[in-house]
């Protein structure tokens, strides 16, 4: 691997965070509850990533302002949109996986 000095490391993992929002706000079509199933996480553990590093610097963001973030939108907008019910099977399966999220 090259060597890479710490600003553009900083540049290089900004730039990729922005493509993974971008793709997720482009993929609505993808549940939360199927990411949590198959990756363990969703676009509100992002959201909440991103508050709980912004306090690390003393940065106050509410959860609302995170999800809009990383949505693109307000939350219960998006969940008006594009949030499916979840069917029992995907529902079953996250119990199973009692991530705790």
């Amino acid at each position: 691997m090259p060597e890479i000095d710490a600003a553009t490391q900083t540049e290089l993992e900004a730039a990729a965070f922005r493509r993974l929002v971008q793709h997720l706000r482009e993929r609505s079509d993808v549940q939360n509850i199927d990411m949590m199933n198959l990756a363990g996480f969703c676009r509100n553990c992002l959201s909440r990533w991103y508050r709980e590093e912004a306090a690390t610097k003393g940065v106050t963001i509410t959860d609302p302002e995170a999800r809009e973030i990383v949505y693109g939108m307000p939350y219960k907008e998006w969940q008006a949109l594009h949030q499916k019910e979840a069917t029992a099977e995907q529902k079953a399966k996250f119990a199973a996986a009692s991530t705790g999220h």
